[in-house]
Formats: C-alpha cells, sequence, structure tokens
C-alpha cells in the first residue's frame, strides 16, 4: 500500500473519474493502474533483466507517449464542464478507462525504476537463489496492495461526490486536470 499512497497522476485521474463519472470509472481506473503494477512487479521481482533492460532503453520514446497522453487527459479535463463529463461517462466506456490507466502507468519509466530500487534495497529481490515463493507473493501482493488503497479512496470520494456542489466540481475538474498536466509536462522534460 505504501507504493500507491503518494498521489501522482493516476490518483488525480481516478478520483476525478470518480467524482465526474462515478464510483465504476474510479475502481475500473485503479485496477488498470495495479494491472501495470502487477506487470512492472513481476518484471523486477523474477528478475527479468532482459525485459528490464529493454524497458529502460526504450524509457525516451515511452515517456514521451505516456507524458503526451497525460497532458491530453489533463488539458480535456480543465475545460470540460462537470455535467458534460457526467453525461459522457458510458462514451469511452470502462474497458477504454481501464486500457488508459494501464497506458499511463506502464508509459512511465519511472514505476520500473522504483520497484527495482523497492525490491532491491528492502534486500527483497532474490538474487538467483531458485525459490521463487518471495518473488510471487511480491509480484501479487504489490498490485494487490496498490488496489486496495486506491478502492479505499475511490470509496471516500464516491460518498462525497453528492455532497460537492457543481462549482465545487468545476474547481476540482480544473485544479485536477491542471495536477495531471503537470505530471504529463515533468515526465516529458524528464
Amino acid at each position: 500500500m505504501s507504493i500507491a499512497a503518494p498521489v501522482g497522476s493516476v490518483t488525480v485521474l481516478y478520483l476525478r473519474r470518480t467524482l465526474a463519472e462515478g464510483w465504476r470509472s474510479g475502481l475500473v481506473t485503479a485496477a488498470g493502474a495495479a494491472t501495470a503494477d502487477a506487470f512492472y512487479a513481476a518484471v523486477v521481482a523474477f528478475g527479468l533483466s532482459a525485459i528490464s533492460a529493454f524497458l529502460i532503453s526504450i524509457s525516451t520514446p515511452v515517456r514521451l507517449i505516456g507524458g503526451l497522453f497525460l497532458l491530453y487527459i489533463g488539458i480535456r479535463t480543465i475545460f470540460t464542464p462537470p455535467a458534460e463529463m457526467a453525461a459522457r461517462a458510458d462514451g469511452v466506456g470502462l474497458w477504454g478507462k481501464y486500457a488508459s490507466a494501464v497506458l499511463i502507468t506502464v508509459t512511465n519509466p519511472l514505476t520500473i525504476i522504483l520497484f527495482t530500487g523497492i525490491f532491491t534495497g528492502s534486500g527483497l529481490a532474490l538474487a538467483g537463489t531458485g525459490d521463487t515463493s518471495c518473488a510471487l507473493a511480491l509480484a501479487v501482493g504489490l498490485p494487490l496492495g496498490s488496489l486496495t488503497w486506491a478502492a479505499g479512496f475511490v470509496a471516500v470520494a464516491a460518498l462525497l461526490k453528492h455532497r460537492i456542489p457543481t462549482g465545487a466540481m468545476r474547481w476540482i475538474n480544473r485544479v485536477s486536470g491542471a495536477a495531471i498536466a503537470l505530471f504529463a509536462l515533468i515526465s516529458l522534460l524528464g
């Protein structure tokens, strides 16, 4: 859960989607991020150094694609009125929301670097011991912890959604859109 605790671009995205479109949109967005976390956790935990090296080698184009996609979402969030966003909730569909969260998380090369640092720094990475039980526990536990943390945020946001006036929702959209765009610019500037 501590991996998911820092508020990043995906956290802002699933909270905004929960407030604008409902708990299902927020939860599938969080599930998409957890899926990408599971991929990276497995890569690092099982020591798939060739895949890790390849992902790090293509980090610049991947970062640019992810940054541009985040920038698009941020700008769209800033300028779309809350009522219109809720009306368009079915336009992309839940699978589209899931896929966009996977894309955003997978195109963030800092994710694999973070996981590598955590696994190696804590001594949890397996260095050729042949025992995969610890790696499996980490590869499954990390995304489950991330999803559990996100589900708590989504639940709180869903409970508060109807208590937030439309004017406040407009400002929430602007602030969250600006935050997403800022994360995009940081990613693009590298």
